[in-house]
Formats: structure tokens, sequence, C-alpha cells
């Protein structure tokens, strides 16, 4: 799966699941939601003593693999983040 860092813009459906995504321009239409999940801020780090920076335990995003298309043009699998700090929805790897 190829890395990115590239904000989009997500419609939800009525499950909250994305249904539609538009990245680099071109409009995708989520065929299938193949997992979600939702991973939380590197806890690990920070020694949270005195003079140490505390981990931000509350730094939470929310991801999506969904099976998307654009027609009969192509199709593909996408891992959607969503940055609940922020509310900002990035599109994190693609498969196709």
């Amino acid at each position: 799966m190829r890395q990115y860092d590239d904000p989009v813009e997500v419609r939800r459906g009525e499950a909250e699941d994305p249904d539609q995504f538009l990245w680099r321009g071109t409009l995708w239409k989520v065929r299938a939601v193949v997992a979600h999940w939702v991973e939380t801020g590197p806890w690990w780090q920070g020694s949270g003593g005195a003079g140490g920076a505390a981990p931000d335990l509350l730094a939470e995003r929310e991801l999506w693999r969904v099976e998307a298309g654009r027609g009969e043009q192509g199709h593909g699998v996408f891992d959607l983040s969503f940055d609940w700090t922020d509310g900002r929805w990035q599109l994190v790897g693609c498969l196709d």
C-alpha cells in the first residue's frame, strides 16, 4: 500500500461511514467498508515527569479502509483518516 498524507473532502452516508470522497479533483464512490478502527496518540512518548512532556492520551484518529470506484474507469482500496483533534480528513494509504 502506498502511503499518503493528502487532505480529502468526505461525505458521510446514513450510517456515518464515508460514502464519497474527493481526492485530487476526482470523486470516488465508496462501494464497501472493508475495516474500521480507532488509533490513539503515541502514549508511550513523553515521560510525564517533572519537566517532561505528558503524552496526549486524547489524540485519536478514526480510520476506514474502503473499496471505492470512480465509475467504469477504476477502483481501489483506500485508507481514510478522520482526526478528532482538528476535524480533518486525510487519505493516508492507497492500493489500486
